[in-house]
C-alpha cells in the first residue's frame, strides 16, 4: 500500500438531508481513526464553491469530543453548508476550466490536502469524477472518494442512499397521519399528497409503508410512468366508490405521455446550473383538475422540505448506516482507494443488515436509479409488496434528538 501522508477536506453538496450531518460525522471519526496518516480533517463551507473560495474551517477541533460527534449526528441540514456548483468539463470546450482547477490545486496545496471527501448526490459525484480526472492527469496526488447522500435513493451502484430512510420514515408517518384524519367525515373528498422525486419514485413509493399499519393511499403515481389525466380521474372515481375520503400519493415529477410535467402550468420553468427545471405544483394541478371534473371537495398537500430535515423521526438505521458510509470512505481512501464512491449492500438472509463498499466513479455519476417494473403494480397506480419490504427495513429505529426548552438542540458549525 501506497502510504499518503496530508490533511482532508471534507464538502456537502446538493439537497440537504436528515441523515447528512450524520456522514460528516462519520468522516470525522474515520479521520481520528486514522490519525498516524491523516492529520487535520478541515470543513469547506458551502461544497465546492467554498474550497474555490477559501472558506473553512477546522473539523478535528470543532468537533473533537463525542458529545460533538454526536450532537451533529442529530443536527438536520447541511452543517458545513451547501452548493449546487458544476465544475467544468475537461474536454476543452471551457476557456476557464484549467484556471478554475488550478485554482482548487493551489488551495489544497496551501493547507497540504491529500484526503477529498465529497458527500451529495448524483450532480457532486460528477465533481468526484472530474476532480479525480484533473488531479491524476496533473500530477498531484490525491485520495478523491465521494460519499453518496440524498432523499431521493436515486444513485447507481449502492442498494440505497444515506438520507432515504429517514425521509421515507417522515413520509409515511406523515400518511398514516393524513389517512385517519382524511377519514373522520362522510363527505366525498379527495386530498392529494405531492412528494419529492423528479425522475425517481422512491419517495412516493414509501408512502405505501402505512399498508403494514393497515392503512394506504387509495392511489400511488410515480414519475416511472406516463400519467394519464383521464385514467386519473376514473381512478379517483372508483376509489370515491370504495368509500367517500380517497387519499393520493403523486411524485411532484409527474408527467404526461409527451414528456410535460402534470404541474407545468404552476411552475416557473426556472433550471438550476445542471439543468433541472425546479418542480412543484403537481397536487395543485391535479387539484384543480379534480375539482373541474368531479366536483367533489378536494384539496392537496405538498410536504415540500419537510421530507428533507424531519430530523426529529429520523431512521436510527439511516444515521448508523450514514456514519458507517462516511467512516468507511475514510478507511478505504487510506488503504490507497480513489476515485470510487462510497456504496451500502444488503447482506443476504433473512434479517436485515448492510454493510459498506465502493463502486467507480465513472459507473455513477449522472446516471439515475429508478423504481424498478416490479415495485409497482400493473395499473401504474400503486405498490406492490415487493417494493414494500424492500423499504420496510430502512426505516427502523428511532433517533430522537435531545431537547431543551421543548425544541431539539442542534449544533452549528459557522
Amino acid at each position: 500500500m501506497n502510504i499518503l501522508k496530508g490533511n482532508a477536506i471534507v464538502g456537502q453538496s446538493g439537497g440537504p438531508t436528515a441523515a447528512i450531518n450524520a456522514t460528516l460525522s462519520g468522516v470525522i471519526r474515520g479521520v481520528l481513526r486514522n490519525s498516524d496518516v491523516i492529520g487535520t480533517v478541515y470543513g469547506a463551507y458551502n461544497g465546492i464553491e467554498g474550497m474555490l473560495k477559501g472558506t473553512y474551517c477546522d473539523l478535528s477541533r470543532m468537533c473533537a469530543t463525542e458529545e460533538k460527534l454526536k450532537l451533529l449526528e442529530k443536527t438536520p441540514a447541511a452543517a458545513l453548508g451547501s452548493c449546487r456548483k458544476k465544475l467544468p468539463k475537461l474536454d476543452g470546450s471551457d476557456p476557464n476550466a484549467d484556471k478554475i482547477y488550478e485554482q482548487l490545486i493551489s488551495f489544497f496545496r496551501s493547507l497540504d490536502i491529500r484526503y477529498f471527501f465529497y458527500i451529495g448526490g448524483n450532480d457532486s459525484m460528477d465533481t468526484v469524477a472530474k476532480l479525480s480526472a484533473y488531479t491524476k492527469a496533473h500530477d498531484y496526488e490525491m485520495r478523491i472518494m465521494g460519499v453518496p447522500k440524498t432523499i431521493d435513493n436515486d444513485v447507481m451502484g449502492t442498494d440505497h442512499t444515506p438520507g432515504f430512510g429517514s425521509a421515507a420514515k417522515y413520509i409515511a408517518t406523515s400518511m398514516e397521519e393524513i389517512i385517519r384524519d382524511c377519514a373522520v367525515y362522510t363527505t366525498k373528498a379527495v386530498t392529494i399528497i405531492e412528494i419529492m422525486g423528479r425522475d425517481a419514485g422512491w419517495l412516493t413509493a414509501s408512502a405505501a409503508l402505512t399498508r403494514v399499519k393497515g392503512a394506504e393511499p387509495d392511489l400511488i403515481y410515480l414519475p416511472e410512468r406516463d400519467f394519464d389525466m383521464e385514467t386519473f380521474f376514473s381512478d379517483v372515481r372508483a376509489a370515491l366508490e370504495r368509500h367517500p375520503n380517497v387519499v393520493v400519493a403523486v411524485s411532484e415529477g409527474i408527467h404526461f405521455a409527451d414528456g410535460r410535467y402534470v404541474g407545468e402550468s404552476a411552475q416557473s420553468g426556472v433550471t438550476d446550473v445542471f439543468g433541472h427545471k425546479y418542480l412543484s405544483g403537481t397536487g395543485k394541478a391535479l387539484e384543480i383538475a379534480v375539482k373541474g371534473e368531479i366536483g367533489c371537495k378536494v384539496r392537496s398537500v405538498e410536504l415540500n422540505i419537510l421530507q428533507r430535515c424531519a430530523s426529529h423521526i429520523a431512521s436510527l438505521t439511516d444515521i448508523n448506516e450514514s456514519v458507517m458510509v462516511g467512516s468507511a470512505a475514510v478507511d478505504a481512501a487510506a488503504q490507497g482507494v480513489t476515485g470510487r464512491m462510497m456504496t451500502i449492500l444488503r447482506r443476504e438472509g433473512d434479517v436485515y443488515a448492510s454493510y459498506a463498499c465502493h463502486e467507480d466513479i465513472d459507473k455513477i455519476a449522472n446516471k439515475v436509479k429508478t423504481v424498478p417494473d416490479a415495485f409497482i403494480n400493473a395499473a401504474g397506480n400503486g405498490i406492490t409488496d415487493e417494493c414494500v419490504n424492500y423499504l420496510l427495513p430502512l426505516i427502523q429505529g428511532e433517533s430522537y434528538p435531545e431537547y431543551s426548552d421543548g425544541l431539539p438542540d442542534h449544533i452549528s458549525l459557522k
